[in-house]
């Protein structure tokens, strides 16, 4: 008796267990991205600084400015569309998990 009521317990965890690890995937995906994300734009700026210094005229900074604008958005439009499709593909996970309970419960 005790091994079935524990069965049905642990049984009865498994969905929450899936939901905790596809929590934990994706949260471990998100913070890997805007580490690298955090990165690229500390190098950005590394190299807009040391390219600043060959600057002769006013025009050759403006232009400067600009590639390094040009380069953060590519760089945080690329991490928010990872973002997404990390999350994206969590709640899809998440989805499937639901489902397969909803329709273990119907049976």
């Amino acid at each position: 008796m005790f091994q079935d009521m524990n069965k049905k317990i642990t049984d009865s965890m498994g969905p929450f267990k899936e939901l905790v690890n596809i929590q934990t995937k994706m949260l471990e995906e998100l913070t890997r991205q805007q580490m690298e994300c955090t990165k690229s734009c500390i190098e950005a700026t590394i190299q807009q600084t040391k390219e600043m210094q060959k600057c002769q005229s006013p025009s050759d900074l403006v232009e400067l400015q600009r590639a390094y604008a040009k380069e953060l958005e590519d760089t945080l439009k690329c991490a928010s569309e990872q973002n997404m499709k990390a999350l994206q593909d969590a709640r899809s996970e998440i989805e499937d998990v639901a489902q397969s309970t909803f329709d273990a419960f119907n049976k």
